[in-house]
């Protein structure tokens, strides 16, 4: 089916959904399986490897002890963007928990997704974080070891993308109390 989507005179016949209609349909479609809407296109959600598992609950644990008053770290929680409404693994946003009890995020200070079998997706997200003026965006690759960090939104693309290796230690730039080092995030 993605193929198909490559079509120009397909691509163009695609009705694309608001985030407010996708808010009407059910958390699951009629098959069971997760969604979620990017650039208006309702896709399916990727099963979780153990590997992909581990390595999220990881990075919430370091960054959870780490959290300082004042910020709410997430998974897969939705954030309710202009044309999307993506659940990243893990998400970091100012304020409460009462502050989103009637409505999702629109923003975040720091984005991270894991990706284990494919990082294409996440990729193409980037100008999608950037364009929500999410102010870093974390794409880690586990089975490279290794995290590709995008920062300084300016419309949609960042300024600024490093790559850090297993011996590098991550730090949020917007949130400086996260900061710990990948080693204990690959830890086997």
């Amino acid at each position: 089916m993605p193929a198909i989507l490559e079509i120009p005179e397909v691509r163009s016949r695609v009705s694309p959904l608001t985030v407010q209609d996708y808010h009407r349909l059910s958390e699951h479609n009629e098959n069971g399986r997760r969604t979620e809407l990017i650039r208006g296109i309702i896709i399916e959600k990727m099963p979780k490897s153990p590997l992909h598992r581990t390595i999220v609950q990881r990075l919430y644990d370091q960054i959870q002890s780490a959290l300082p008053t004042g910020y709410i770290a997430w998974q897969e929680a939705p954030l309710s963007l202009a044309d999307s409404e993506p659940e990243p693994d893990i998400s970091i946003v100012k304020g409460k928990e009462s502050d989103f009890a009637a409505a999702h995020p629109c923003s975040a200070e720091l984005v991270i997704e894991v990706a284990v079998s494919s990082a294409a997706l996440d990729r193409e997200n980037v100008s999608l974080y950037a364009e929500a003026g999410v102010k870093e965006y974390w794409i880690v690759l586990g089975s490279e070891r290794k995290v590709e960090i995008y920062r300084n939104p300016a419309g949609s693309v960042y300024q600024e993308k490093i790559l850090l290796e297993q011996s590098d230690t991550l730090e949020c730039i917007s949130v400086p109390a996260v900061r710990f080092r990948l080693a204990e995030v690959f830890v086997v």
